[in-house]
């Protein structure tokens, strides 16, 4: 029988997967890092803003679930599923999750978070090429 109430399996469920989105974002950053890429700083300064702006929804979503009572914790994993124990008002409800769906779900936000960071707003006007060669 589900006890979670619909708004607080949303919140909870953004906080996990979010949550998993910076592990990824933190792990990438490593790798282009430490790699053999020619330019990286393009690649860094887009993961930084995707890992600031995860942060920052996190964060949102942490105060919502301390306020709420609302709580995650990962319970079992094997090779195909990895369950979470959801507790919120005194109730447990356990869920079970494909871990391929897992991943598609971090890929999405992934791809969410690497678009708020490109927002027009937030890019440079370019430089034309032109001048710069010139002097």
């Amino acid at each position: 029988m589900r006890q979670l109430r619909q708004r607080e399996l949303e919140i909870a469920s953004r906080y996990l997967f979010l949550s998993m989105a910076i592990t990824v974002i933190m792990q990438d950053h490593k790798h282009f890092k430490e790699g053999d890429f020619k330019i990286k700083e393009p690649y860094l300064d887009l993961l930084g803003k995707m890992e600031l702006t995860a942060r920052e929804e996190r964060k949102i979503l942490r105060t919502q679930m301390n306020r709420q009572k609302l709580q995650v914790i990962e319970s079992g994993r094997n090779d195909s599923f990895t369950s979470f124990l959801f507790l919120a008002h005194g109730y447990e409800e356990k869920r079970n999750y494909f871990n391929p769906a897992i991943r598609k779900k971090v890929e999405g936000i992934l791809i969410e978070l690497m678009k708020k960071s490109l927002q027009p707003h937030q890019l440079e006007e370019p430089k034309s090429v032109s001048s710069e060669l010139q002097g």
